[in-house]
């Protein structure tokens, strides 16, 4: 069985205009309904997914939604308690290095949700809480956005070194070393808010060689002009001398009246163990952006395939 991005969820890199991340907790008061209600969900959130992509391509020339959701280890454990799991899907246990933590928070469903248009990004999720709000409560909802470029909050272009669209199937879904979760991924969420008053202090010339990159070009810097703990040194992961890549994104939210200014990161990847390999390695190396951030949360997710999603709808998961 080979790989099929036709058949997986929104797991690309494709920060979209207006951005939605939401995380929710399983109230546990009522195993069997909320089984039965997830399984109603799987089937409903496709149709509302398709039906809001026809509606929007009314407004637009095109329909920008896209939409991955997906489980933690212990919310599959209580929804489908009879089923095997993903290989990789574990709890995100809180990460740590010399001087700084990457901690786990709590969350059982996760959705990342994001369109050229506002509006349609307000009614997925509206339309997916009639279906959730009986058994779930609200853990985080984040609001993010498209910033100047594509760039991220902190000024630099994101993502110059995640594979392209037409690269990432091989990167992002599961293959046939699970083949009953083909087509899914493992996303990882994780909330940073900045100093920015800190970052935007620096000097230019600081800032590129604590990313590792130019500002304005993104060209990236000869190793000697960069400091031994940028970005784009700490974040590299390697195995058998091959560097391994994710879809990563990184994406800008605010309240800039209230000073909160921060990134929310979502990566997607065929194994856990690559994404946990680079978070690790930005820990050990004190990467230089852990200087003025604060880390709110972080928790994996499984995103099931498409048919993994039909066989929930149908109840199949639930015997």
């Amino acid at each position: 069985m080979l790989i099929n991005p036709d058949k997986a969820q929104d797991v690309w890199k494709d920060a979209g205009e207006h951005v939605q991340f939401t995380v929710l907790k399983l109230n546990r008061d009522n195993q069997e309904a909320a089984q039965e209600a997830i399984q109603v969900f799987a089937d409903r959130s496709q149709a509302i997914i398709r039906s809001l992509r026809i509606r929007d391509a009314h407004l637009t020339a095109a329909s920008g939604l896209k939409v991955a959701f997906g489980f933690s280890n212990r919310a599959w454990d209580y929804l489908f308690p009879n089923q095997p799991k993903p290989i990789e899907l574990e709890t995100y246990e809180t990460l740590s290095g010399p001087k700084y933590s990457m901690p786990a928070t709590d969350g059982d469903l996760f959705f990342h949700i994001r369109a050229s248009n506002e509006a349609v990004v307000y009614e997925t999720q509206t339309q997916f809480m009639r279906f959730l709000n009986a058994f779930t409560t609200v853990v985080d909802e984040t609001k993010g956005f498209r910033y100047f470029e594509g760039r991220a909050i902190i000024g630099f272009i994101d993502g110059t070194e995640a594979p392209g669209v037409e690269d990432s199937a091989a990167y992002a879904l599961i293959g046939d070393e699970d083949q009953q979760f083909i087509n899914g991924s493992y996303a990882f969420a994780q909330k940073w808010q900045h100093h920015m008053d800190f970052w935007n202090h620096l000097k230019t010339e600081a800032q590129e060689k604590a990313v590792g990159r130019e500002k304005f070009t993104d060209i990236e810097l000869e190793d000697e002009d960069k400091y031994s703990n940028a970005h784009n040194v700490t974040s590299k992961f390697e195995k058998d001398g091959e560097e391994q890549k994710i879809i990563r994104m990184n994406v800008p939210f605010s309240q800039p009246a209230a000073g909160q200014t921060g990134t929310y990161f979502i990566g997607y990847a065929r194994h856990w163990s690559i994404t946990k390999g680079m978070l690790q390695n930005m820990l050990d190396q004190s990467d230089f952006l852990l200087t003025f951030s604060e880390i709110l949360s972080g928790q994996l997710f499984f995103i099931p395939s498409r048919e993994t999603l039909s066989q929930i709808a149908d109840g199949r998961f639930n015997q």
